[in-house]
């Protein structure tokens, strides 16, 4: 008998036989706690995208989104948003992409811990917002910051040579001080996207654009308050936006739901990707701007 001559081998396979059968049973155990949550392949439900950390590309949630709008069988989404910003082009691509799917489905965002500065910006335009009492947004604005490095480079005694076309093509260069037309054109640009900023939140909430300008100096807001200002529609967690949307796609309070490109090590890998684009924006010579909420350290 294959025990008797692979004793080994026959006890590893029974052992991975044992494991995959408990894995299996955990598996049916959890769906069945959570009553059949997550559905069959063939109900209707509720599509869970998930924006979490600096938005620094808009690739992943513009494919979800425009993944689920497509899809007959996904009747309302919800937008997880857990963010506190990011680079002005992705959190402008994810607005657009936001906007085309309400105009054909519902679209609830769901604010975790931060969803400031771009992450208010890409959820202004949903069908509905909802946030924890003490979720913070607001942040409306635009910056741009780098180091100035002159003073250290004069200390070690090394000059930098620069050979450019134009007097703006190095602007934000570390290695001097900024002059006073570079200083004036970046303010420029910067009041220019933040009104692109302001104009698409008039748009997307419906505001008038005098109240949200006194609103829009870049400070942030609770839950709470940001409710009171019209910023936010409701009050709640992520069950309660589900049960929303779930509403709105006409599936009642407690729909199936789907997330979208979920995996087990996706929270990890999202923290390295952001961990590793953020230092490659921290060690550039290149003053970025962002629609970014920057707590103090």
């Amino acid at each position: 008998m294959f025990s008797r001559r692979h004793p080994l081998l026959f006890t590893f396979l029974v052992l991975v036989g044992i494991f995959m059968s408990g894995m299996v049973a955990l598996s049916l155990i959890t769906v069945a706690a959570s009553g059949g949550r997550f559905g069959t392949g063939l109900s209707n439900k509720v599509g869970v995208v998930e924006l979490d950390g600096t938005i620094t590309d808009s690739r992943i949630i513009v494919e979800s989104l425009a993944d689920f709008r497509k899809n007959d069988k996904i009747k309302a989404i919800v937008l997880r948003v857990d963010s506190p910003g990011g680079s002005l082009g992705p959190s402008q691509e994810i607005y657009a992409e936001v906007k085309k799917t309400v105009a054909e489905k519902k679209v609830i965002v769901s604010m975790g811990s931060v969803a400031a500065s771009g992450g208010y910006y890409v959820s202004s335009c949903a069908s509905g917002i909802m946030a924890n009492p003490g979720t913070i947004t607001g942040s409306i604005g635009v910056i741009m910051a780098y180091t100035n490095a002159k003073g250290l480079m004069d200390k070690v005694g090394l000059s930098p040579v620069v050979i450019k076309s134009g007097k703006f093509k190095d602007i934000g260069s570390p290695f001097r001080d900024m002059t006073a037309d570079e200083r004036a054109f970046l303010n420029e640009t910067i009041q220019a996207m933040y009104m692109q900023f302001v104009d698409d939140i008039v748009k997307g909430r419906k505001m008038d654009k005098e109240k949200l300008l006194q609103l829009a100096d870049g400070r942030i807001f609770t839950g709470i308050k940001a409710k009171e200002l019209g910023l936010i529609d409701r009050l709640g967690n992520m069950e309660d936006a589900i049960a929303w949307a779930g509403e709105l796609g006409g599936l009642g309070e407690d729909p199936a739901v789907i997330y979208a490109n979920r995996s087990r090590f996706a929270g990890l890998e999202k923290m390295m990707e952001s961990a590793s684009k953020v230092m490659e924006g921290a060690t550039s010579a290149v003053p970025l701007l962002a629609y970014l909420w920057m707590p103090p350290v």
